[in-house]
């Protein structure tokens, strides 16, 4: 419902309960969040008080506008109808659901730059940001491949490569691999049984349209078309490796 400068922005009015700033907090995106969330994303905003909030309580005693799920907590439809006139111009629309997809992959990604890259991607995608959207979760996706091929796959895909080029470098890390073109590595990945044939066809179009909006030409694109291309990465990449 709310981004978290809407909330700094609303969230220090005098007049506002403990409560309702904590529900200010809880309404920051579209996920279910921990007590621990809830909390970082109130530190963060400048509602600094919060650190000694019994954030549990206080959701539980707001009459049904907050919901324990196993998933964490979320608002209720009266919680968000209690929300909405204190939000007013600020209140955002719904986050588009393949930047919903992606967030619940961000806890398990540990390496950070993948998770910052993932990060960014939903950003452009929440603000309309279509190109950039496809080009950062693409980015994100190979970080995750090649994250896997150093922990897993390093001599056999370094082998791979030299058979297709004499003159390829023995990769050691995520960095050495990135010197190799991406149609190429992903071509090795299949031969690798890393990822399958269709799976590869697939990722192959992803690519493509990274291409498409990574430079500069009259590329068009909305949407429902970058939902898709986030989701064949979501299903295919995020929640497998």
């Amino acid at each position: 419902m709310l981004d978290e400068q809407a909330v700094k922005q609303i969230g220090h009015d005098a007049g506002l309960s403990q409560t309702t700033r904590t529900l200010l907090c809880l309404a920051v995106g579209d996920e279910p969040k921990s007590v621990a969330k809830i909390r970082e994303i109130a530190i963060k905003v400048g509602i600094t008080a919060a650190k000694n909030w019994n954030i549990s309580q206080l959701l539980l005693a707001s009459k049904g506008k907050a919901i324990k799920t196993p998933a964490g907590w979320e608002l209720s439809e009266s919680g968000k109808q209690a929300i909405a006139p204190l939000a007013g111009p600020l209140l955002a629309s719904s986050p588009p659901k393949a930047a919903t997809s992606l967030r619940v992959h961000l806890s398990g990604i540990a390496d950070a730059d993948t998770r910052s890259f993932v990060e960014q991607a939903i950003a452009c995608l929440e603000h309309k940001l279509y190109r950039a959207a496809v080009v950062l979760s693409w980015v994100g996706a190979v970080s995750v491949l090649y994250n896997h091929v150093v922990a897993n796959e390093l001599a056999a895909f370094n082998a791979e490569a030299t058979k297709r080029n004499a003159k390829w470098k023995q990769a050691k890390t995520r960095d050495d691999l990135a010197l190799m073109g991406e149609y190429d590595f992903l071509q090795i990945l299949e031969n690798r049984s890393i990822i399958g044939k269709s799976v590869k066809a697939e990722l192959e179009g992803c690519l493509k349209l990274r291409n498409g909006c990574g430079h500069p030409n009259s590329l068009h694109v909305a949407e429902h078309r970058v939902s898709s291309h986030i989701e064949i990465l979501a299903l295919n990449v995020f929640a497998k490796f």
